[in-house]
Parts: C-alpha cells; structure tokens; sequence
C-alpha cells in the first residue's frame, strides 16, 4: 500500500494543515519557538509515517512509526503550552487535538499489527 493511501497518512496531513494555521495566531516573537517547534513537529508525523512505509522492512517501518507517535505527543504538549500561556485558547486548539488524538489511535494499532506480524513471521 502507498502511503498516500494510509489514512493515519491522510489524518496526519490533516493535522499539520491544522497547526501551521494555528500557529499563524502566535506572537511574532514564538517565531523561532513554539511556532517553528510545533512546526516542525507536525510535518515530523506525515513525514515519517511515509519514510517508514517507504522502507523494505518491518523493522525499519516500526522504528519511523515510533518516531511518528514521539511527535504527536510532542504537538499535543506544544498545544497545550500555548493554551497554557494564552496564546491560544481550549476552544482555538479543540480541533487539533482531535485530530492528534486520532492519529495516535490509528498509530498505537498500526504498531501493534506490525509488532504481532514481525513476531509471527520474523521480519
């Protein structure tokens, strides 16, 4: 299966759209902060979502997967953080964080499935 064809892809994609436009209510002076960590985060998930799909083995897929999941808990703190300090409010961020929490699920069972497949067939 194309990655473009993995919804926890499409979901991700969807997520990062979410956060470039929330981070565009940031200060001008979280630039190089919160807006370019959250950022960074974000594209971070689709990114290495379609690297791992990309790579020959499952064992490799699984590591970028991980990586994937380290950055959805990354975006969720960095939400919360502006929350936090009122640069945005629960309201202005309830999107995203459905979005997050949905693509961590889709995530958590993809790494699962692998897990027990790898196991079974010894990838």
């Amino acid at each position: 299966m194309h990655y473009k064809d993995l919804k926890s892809w499409q979901k991700a994609m969807d997520l990062t759209a979410e956060v470039y436009r929330l981070t565009k209510k940031l200060p001008k002076d979280e630039l190089y902060g919160l807006t370019n960590q959250l950022r960074r985060a974000a594209v971070s998930i689709p990114s290495n979502i379609a690297e791992g799909n990309a790579r020959f083995s499952t064992k490799e897929y699984l590591r970028f997967l991980s990586i994937a999941r380290g950055s959805v808990a990354e975006v969720e703190t960095q939400l919360l953080i502006c929350v936090r300090l009122e640069y945005l409010t629960q309201k202005d961020v309830e999107a995203a964080l459905s979005l997050q929490n949905e693509v961590e699920r889709m995530l958590n069972s993809t790494i699962t499935k692998l897990r027990d497949k790898e196991s079974v067939t010894g990838q």
